[in-house]
C-alpha cells in the first residue's frame, strides 16, 4: 500500500497533540507525516534567542520534533533532554547533583512552560512566563530548554533551518519531518477590541505573538509582519504532494490562522488536490474568548475565502449543540464528524490515542 502523505499545520501544544495522534495512526495506515510550524513566537526562551541571536524561534519547532521522536530508549532519552529546561540558579551559588526540577517551568515533556495546564492549544504562550529575559540574579541559561539551544546552534552551524531540523530529527529518530512555514521569523499583529476593560469599545493594536495569545480583549483582525513572508519551499512541495492537510487543534489566531496569511502557502493549500481536515479545540483560550465553536470555522473562511474543507473533527461534549457547527462546516464544504477525543479526566486536552483512533477511519478512507 502506498504511504498516505499527511501535512499538519500549527504550533506548540496543539500541533504536538495532532502529531502524537498521527503517530498512533502511522503503523496502521502507513503515514508519511510532515509538520509545518509557525515561526512567530516571541516569548520566553524562544523570544530571548530570537532577540539575542536572530533566526527562527525554536520552541514550536522543538515541540514538533519531540512529538515525532522515535520510541527507542536512546531517542526517548534525547527527547527528554530536548525538553529539559534549565532551572533558576542564583549567580555565584555552585550546585551539584540532580537538578531541582520544581523550579523549572515546562518540565513536563509534553508541555512548554507558560501555556495554561489543561489546554492543548497555546503556542504563543510558549515560555511566556519568562518573556523579557532571564530572571534577575540568575545565570543566562535559566528558563532555556536544551532543545532550543541545540536548534539555535544547528541553525548557526548549518546555515539553513531546514537542514538543522533534518539533523535534529535524525538525532531524535523522528518518524516524520518538521518544516518551518517560512525560513524567516514573522511578527504577529492584531487589532483587539476591549484590551482596556475601562474602554470596552476601543480598538487597539497588539503586537507580538505572546501578547496576542494572552490578550483579554476580542481579536478583530490579524496580520503578519512582513505581510508576505516567503514560504518555505519544502513546505510548499509537501502540500502539493499531500493526500491530507490537517489544521488544528491549537491557538486559532497564533498557531492555525498564520499559515493562511502566508500568500505562497495559502495558494498551495487552496490549489492542492489533497483533502483537508480541521480538528477543533476543546475549549476557548484567552485569544478566542467570545468565539463560538462555529466562529472558529468562520474565521478560516474570513482569512482564506477560497479554502474548502472536507471534514471537521470535533468532540461531541465540547461542541454541545451540533447544529450551528454543522452549518459552519457545511459553509466550508465539510462534513462534521463527532468523536470522543478528549482525555478522560475532564481537562480540555486531546488524548493522542483517542484522537488517533478517530483519525484512522477518516484518513484511511478512499475518495
Amino acid at each position: 500500500m502506498t504511504a498516505r502523505r499527511v501535512v499538519a499545520f500549527g504550533g506548540g501544544h496543539g500541533l504536538s497533540a495532532s502529531l502524537r495522534a498521527l503517530r498512533h495512526c502511522a503503523p496502521e495506515l502507513d503515514l508519511d507525516i510532515t509538520a509545518v510550524v509557525t515561526v512567530g513566537d516571541d516569548g520566553g526562551s524562544s523570544g530571548r534567542l530570537r532577540a539575542e541571536r536572530g533566526g527562527l524561534p525554536p520552541g514550536d519547532l522543538r515541540q514538533a520534533l519531540v512529538a515525532l521522536a522515535g520510541d527507542h530508549p536512546a531517542t526517548r532519552r534525547s527527547a527528554g533532554l530536548f525538553q529539559h529546561r534549565f532551572a533558576a540558579v542564583p549567580v555565584g551559588v555552585p550546585r551539584s547533583g540532580a537538578t531541582d526540577r520544581s523550579q523549572a517551568p515546562g518540565d513536563d515533556p509534553d508541555r512548554d512552560g507558560a501555556a495554561p495546564r489543561g489546554t492543548d492549544g497555546a503556542s504563543a504562550g510558549t515560555d511566556g512566563a519568562w518573556a523579557g529575559g532571564a530572571l534577575a540574579g540568575t545565570d543566562g541559561l535559566t528558563g532555556h530548554a536544551v532543545g532550543n539551544l541545540v536548534l539555535c546552534g544547528l541553525m548557526e552551524l548549518l546555515g539553513d533551518p531546514v537542514a538543522a531540523l533534518e539533523h535534529a530529527g535524525a538525532m531524535l529518530g523522528a518518524v516524520g519531518r518538521v518544516l518551518p512555514m517560512s525560513r524567516q521569523p514573522v511578527g504577529i499583529e492584531a487589532r483587539v477590541r476591549g484590551v482596556d476593560p475601562a474602554a470596552p469599545d476601543e480598538v487597539r493594536t497588539v503586537n507580538g505573538q505572546h501578547q496576542v495569545a494572552v490578550t483579554t480583549g476580542r481579536v478583530e483582525s490579524l496580520r503578519l509582519t512582513p505581510s508576505a513572508p516567503p514560504a518555505c519551499a519544502e513546505a510548499i512541495e509537501a502540500i502539493r504532494a499531500a493526500d491530507w492537510l490537517i489544521f488544528g487543534p491549537g491557538s486559532w489566531y497564533t498557531s492555525v490562522l498564520p499559515h493562511l496569511l502566508v500568500p505562497q502557502l495559502a495558494d498551495a493549500i487552496v490549489s492542492t488536490s489533497a483533502r483537508r481536515l480541521v480538528t477543533l479545540n476543546l475549549a476557548a483560550e484567552k485569544e478566542t474568548l467570545g468565539l463560538s465553536v462555529a466562529d472558529h470555522l468562520a474565521a478560516l473562511h474570513w482569512y482564506l475565502p477560497e479554502l474548502k474543507v472536507d471534514l471537521v473533527l470535533a468532540d461531541a461534549k465540547a461542541v454541545g449543540d451540533p447544529e450551528p457547527v454543522e452549518r459552519a462546516a457545511e459553509s466550508l464544504g465539510a462534513r462534521l464528524v463527532l468523536a470522543p477525543v478528549a482525555v478522560v479526566d475532564g481537562t480540555p486536552r486531546h488524548d493522542p490515542a483517542a484522537l488517533g483512533a478517530a483519525l484512522v477511519p477518516v484518513l484511511g478512507a478512499d475518495r
